[in-house]
Order: C-alpha cells, then structure tokens, then sequence
C-alpha cells in the first residue's frame, strides 16, 4: 500500500513539474551581445571536441564571428569568440571547409549595399582558432554583381576540386545558384558562377535527394510576389553541363503566401521527410506532409498561429518534452517587447490538428527573433533553443546571441 501510494505521488509530482514547465518562461543565456544586428545561427563542431560550435553575422555590426563551446560546466556563460572578418551588411554565415585543409573557414553572404560574398580562411593550426590575426578574409570576385546575397549551402555539387557553394539572393536580379570550386580554391578568380534558377526572396535552403536518384537536390523557400513564390526545389540534372544550366523546378506547396524559415523533419513518423514552414500571409504554419518517394506529391495541414502572436519567422521541429511526439518551435518578429517572441506547441491527437497547443519560452523581452537551431548545449539530455535577437537602433542594439534552457530536467 505505501509503495503504491509513493508511486503515485511520484507519477502526480512528475505531472505537475512537467504541466509547470510547459508554461514557465525558460531561463535565457547570452552567448554573446557585444555588436549590433546578430542576423542568424549556424552551427557545427569546428574542433572535434563533440559539442556545437556557432558562426553568426552581426549585420548592423559589419562583423563575422565564431562561437567556440566552452564545455558543460561554462556553458552558461558568454563563449569564447573570435571576428574572423569584417563583412558589411553580413545577413548569412556558415562554415565551410573550402581549401580541404580540415580547417572550418566561414562564408559570409552580405546584401544591403554590399553585395559579396567573403570567404573567411581559418588559420590551418586549430591552436590559433580564436586568434582573430590568424584569419584572414577575402571577397569572392564572381559575388561583386550586384545581388543582395541572403543565404548559402556548403554542397559538393560536381563531384570535383571539393565543396562548392549553393547561393540564393533577394529583390533586383534574385537567383538561385552555385558557385563552383576550381582545382585550387585560394585563387578566388578561378572561381565560376552558374545561375539555375529565379527567385524573389531566399529565406531557407536546404541540400537534399529529393527524389532518390542518389544525388543532391536544393530545396527552398523563396518569400516575395513572384512566379517561384512559395516552398519548391529544384532537381539537380546529375550531369555537369546541365548543372550549370537551369534545374528543374518542382513546387511543395504555398504558392502564392509570403513563406519564410522552414525546416525539413518527418512529422508524423511515416519514414518520410516532410516541409515545416511558417508564412506571414495568412499566418499559418504549414506541415507539407509528403505522400511518397518522389518529391512530387504533398498535402497541405495548416497549423493556426494565435492572434496574440506577432509575424512568423522561424519554425523548427524536436521533441521538447521528450515523450516521444515531435514538438515545433517557433520565433517571431515584431514582439515590441511586449508580446513574447518565441514559442513552443505540441499537439493533442495528431500532427494533423489545426490547432496547437502554444507554451512559453522567452517571455515578453526581446523584439526581432531569427532562424532557431534546437540543441542540447548544456549536456542535460534535453533541446535547448539557440537563436538571436537582432533588433537594433538608438534605443535597442538586440539580445545578440542567446540559448534558452530547457526547464524539462532542472526539475
């Protein structure tokens, strides 16, 4: 009888901790809030010591920087970091090991009235990572043309001389296309430009076999007015005098909607990865469940985004509360430091719902949320929420860089 009612006090206190968790705002942790305008997060493990590191551009800042995991036991505290350049109007950063020397070099795509691409070189002894002289950076001279560069996907797309560079772009003269590596990648006027495809406004991109032919497709949302608008991708033709054509073309769905960040995860578990995306049009959050494996048939479930919410960003998918069921999490902008800017939901019966239940993460504090990676960082065996708060101005230069704690295991 006592070991019966212990176990059921237990199952209730388990209940009530978990019930009180999915509505307490998560404690939140700076990285790093030095610059101005953090425009985004990367991440990857640049040193081999099995925890995530992060790239970040600070846009308003005109600076790149690296982000390098201090351990468990720091982690709460601001990374070491180091500026591995100086990219005006920086709006994308991503790691990428361009000369093959097994040293992680950092791209930075800039728009504003910039327009270039710079390649960030690591220095080769991974001793002087965080030694801000040993990098240096350079502008990739096939980018000096006038395009606002918003996005770029490290991806080896013709099997030769190394990683190539998949780019999308915004506004006057958007494209979408690659930039391919020469035998030698340090001399960067050997590097070529092939553009594969319109678009009006990249916000996401991703490198996947779409249609299981074996090699790498591109998949993205492109968020402007325009005949691309909407969550498509583009099939690589396999051969390389086609790959510096244009691509095929094939739309997943929100034609026509102002789609913005989306994230590519099997929602409902049938072994097949479906679209995530949030859209600013009708204010919806769009599971594009895919129905088979060719790439080429999807159906649309809306997911309701609450009144109360601001405008859609950002939205990932993980399982928050690990019981199994994958929960999304999503950020927002214009919160005016009143309405929160970032939430998790999780569904009731199935991923299918419309509706969603909502739970707090970030409270009211902070304005413009970004792209959210979702990470263990502090090592206690449960997603923590990394991301940045760009706002700027006279009054706000942004939270910068910041993680929020998952409360599910400090319980």
């Amino acid at each position: 009888m006592i070991n019966r009612f212990l176990t059921t006090w237990l199952i209730l206190v388990l209940l009530v901790s978990k019930l009180s968790a999915q509505n307490t705002i998560w404690k939140r942790h700076t990285i790093d809030a030095s610059l101005s305008g953090a425009d985004g997060v990367k991440i990857t493990d640049v040193n081999n010591d099995g925890l995530p590191d992060i790239t970040t551009g600070w846009e308003e800042g005109g600076y790149t920087k690296v982000y390098l995991h201090p351990g468990f036991n720091l982690v709460k505290q601001n990374w070491p970091s180091v500026i591995v350049g100086k990219t005006p109007n920086v709006e994308d950063a991503v790691f990428a090991d361009l000369d093959n020397n097994g040293a992680l070099d950092v791209v930075s795509s800039t728009e504003g009235h910039h327009n270039k691409i710079y390649f960030n070189w690591a220095p080769s002894n991974l001793d002087d990572y965080l030694n801000a002289e040993e990098w240096k950076s350079q502008v990739l001279p096939a980018s000096d043309k006038n395009v606002q560069w918003m996005y770029c996907v490290p991806m080896d797309i013709d099997g030769k001389n190394g990683i190539d560079l998949v780019v999308g772009s915004k506004n006057k003269n958007a494209e979408i296309g690659w930039f391919q590596s020469p035998k030698n990648s340090r001399k960067l006027s050997k590097w070529k430009w092939f553009s594969i495809s319109p678009a009006t406004w990249v916000m996401s991109m991703f490198s996947k076999d779409m249609d299981g032919d074996g090699d790498l497709d591109i998949v993205v949302s492109d968020r402007k007015p325009g005949p691309t608008q909407g969550v498509r991708w583009l099939e690589n033709p396999r051969k390389i005098r086609k790959q510096k054509k244009t691509w095929k073309n094939h739309f997943i769905g929100c034609q026509g909607l102002e789609v913005m960040f989306m994230d590519l995860k099997d929602l409902d578990g049938d072994g097949l990865e479906d679209v995530i995306v949030t859209e600013a049009t009708t204010r919806k959050i769009w599971f594009l469940k895919r129905m088979d494996k060719t790439g080429l048939n999807w159906k649309p479930f809306p997911i309701a985004i609450p009144e109360y919410a601001t405008k859609p960003k950002s939205v990932v998918v993980g399982d928050l509360d690990n019981d199994g069921k994958p929960d999304l999490v999503h950020s927002f902008e214009k919160a005016n430091g009143k309405k929160e800017g970032i939430y998790w939901l999780s569904y009731k019966n199935k991923p299918t719902d419309s509706v969603w239940e909502w739970h707090t993460i970030s409270g009211p504090k902070g304005i413009k949320y970004d792209k959210i990676e979702l990470v263990d960082l502090d090592g206690d065996g449960d997603l923590d929420v990394l991301t940045c708060e760009e706002n700027y101005g006279a009054d706000s230069e942004g939270l910068g860089v910041i993680w929020y704690e998952n409360p599910l295991n400090e319980i």
